[in-house]
């Protein structure tokens, strides 16, 4: 597009395009975007600071990023893309923890979100989740019987959160709970968002039993607020390209785990 062209986009637009350019290159400066655009530094730092108020990036010294830090999860569209192998490793070994006619609740992750493409196999199940991809992704499965978690909707996350979705869990019981989260430190599993933490906190307390799916890069990650200790899980499920002193210490801390061959 020639330069008067892009300076002559509106900032909604501009913003919109510079969100999705983050998003799939996960950093860049802000020398760069304001080249790319045509427009001033001036206006580019502008669309950034209006960008992270929105919570879609990231500001960091000299340019934004999508990626997450201790405060702040990413834009669930930049998640998807993140860790794809080890998310579908995780999901073909949660799979077969799953038999037909039970219940079944996934939270608003990504990584469970790779478990949801693969439900249909098992019908029939109930399926509870607060995720709005999962559930239009299962909405026309007949042999799913799909519950939806209501609340306050969150566009970042794609899902449902907030005092009502916290009581609609807190009403059910469900054979079997599937989660992941930001970050594993030590013992304990962590999150960035509060909000986030009081759903999947109610999740773990509605099942019989409650699996935890992780890629190996939240063993790396920090997040802000503790979700619960990796003793609440009755089993956490790792890819195979974890470390080997993650796994030592997950040997050490007497947590029952299993690899996901990738």
């Amino acid at each position: 597009m020639p330069e008067d062209d892009k300076s002559q986009r509106g900032p909604i637009q501009r913003r919109r395009e510079i969100s999705d350019l983050v998003l799939s290159e996960g950093s860049t400066s802000a020398a760069d975007l304001a080249e790319r655009f045509g427009v001033s530094p001036m206006t580019i730092y502008r669309d950034i600071d209006e960008l992270e108020r929105e919570g879609v990036l990231r500001k960091f010294r000299g340019g934004v990023t999508a990626q997450p830090s201790g405060v702040f999860e990413s834009n669930v569209a930049y998640r998807k893309n993140a860790m794809r192998a080890e998310k579908e490793a995780l999901a073909a070994k949660a799979v077969t923890l799953i038999e037909p006619g039970m219940s079944v609740m996934i939270d608003d992750s990504t990584t469970t979100l790779e478990l949801a493409r693969l439900l249909p196999r098992i019908e029939p199940l109930t399926v509870v989740t607060n995720f709005l991809e999962a559930l239009n992704l299962l909405a026309e499965e007949r042999g799913i019987h799909l519950m939806a978690l209501g609340g306050d909707y969150d566009p970042l996350h794609d899902s449902f959160l907030g005092v009502p979705c916290v009581e609609a869990v807190e009403a059910l019981r469900v054979d079997v709970c599937f989660v992941s989260t930001s970050s594993v430190f030590g013992d304990y599993a962590f999150h960035q968002e509060q909000r986030i933490v009081a759903v999947k906190r109610a999740m773990l307390k509605a099942a019989g039993r409650n699996v935890l799916m992780i890629d190996h890069s939240k063993l790396t990650r920090t997040a802000l607020h503790r979700l619960a200790p990796l003793t609440a899980f009755d089993l956490v499920l790792i890819d195979d390209r974890t470390p080997p002193e993650a796994v030592k210490a997950l040997d050490e801390s007497g947590v029952r785990y299993e690899l996901a061959p990738t």
